[in-house]
């Protein structure tokens, strides 16, 4: 294990599987708290589009613990089925999040748009630049490894640009729950935990993206001084 991998990276695993553990247990905490209007986080979702005029996006269960997500080629939220049903504080806080996401769609929110556009680059950077990287150091092939390396990078912007969409989500949620009273002052709070629990996942995994790449450039730049 080389000395890059371990200032650079593990730090940045470390920090990502804590803040998973940290949002699943938020979650769980507050899955426990029914909000006093006894609305569920379908009853949420609905609710808010209907409000933001988005009465063409539907609101679905899928499978899973936190699969919950906004899909805009479809125009559907689909909600986990420990969101979908519940009326747990926690349930309502995530469901806002994903309707968060549908007015952004909306509202043609620029970082958002951005985001999808990348969302083929990334995936091909993601799974092929490493690799490329790696063979290219292995077998002595600068252009291969610069390449992956370029590669790479474009999936690090997109963990980054996925940042203030998810942060601006939250807040839109937040001022959806306040503004139309769905929550109390008191159940707000819970929520808010919740949401920047799971905001600071995506932060986690900007930070190891970054870290990950910066160890492929340390590793490139080290090839070609033992040259």
């Amino acid at each position: 294990m080389d000395i890059y991998y371990i200032i650079l990276v593990l730090p940045a695993l470390a920090f990502s599987l804590y803040c998973q553990f940290k949002v699943k247990g938020t979650f769980d905490k507050y899955s426990n708290y029914g909000n006093a209007r006894g609305f569920t986080g379908a009853d949420v979702a609905r609710r808010i589009l209907d409000r933001n005029g988005l009465y063409d996006v539907a609101v679905v269960p899928i499978a899973g613990s936190l699969t919950d997500h906004y899909d805009p080629g479809k125009k559907v939220v689909r909600l986990s089925e420990s969101v979908y049903y519940s009326n747990s504080v926690a349930a309502i806080g995530v469901a806002a999040h994903e309707t968060g996401h549908a007015i952004q769609h909306k509202v043609q929110y620029a970082p958002l748009s951005l985001r999808s556009g990348l969302v083929p680059i990334a995936n091909i950077g993601s799974m092929a630049g490493p690799y490329m990287a790696i063979f290219g150091l292995i077998f002595q092939i600068p252009l291969l490894a610069q390449l992956g390396i370029v590669f790479f990078t474009g999936a690090v912007a997109f963990y980054f640009i996925t940042l203030p969409v998810e942060f601006n989500a939250s807040k839109r949620a937040i001022s959806e729950l306040e503004s139309q009273g769905i929550l109390s002052f008191n159940e707000i709070a819970p929520a808010k935990k919740v949401l920047n629990a799971a905001a600071m996942t995506y932060v986690a995994s900007a930070i190891t993206a970054i870290a990950s790449l910066l160890h492929l450039i340390f590793l490139f730049m080290g090839s070609g001084d033992r040259e």
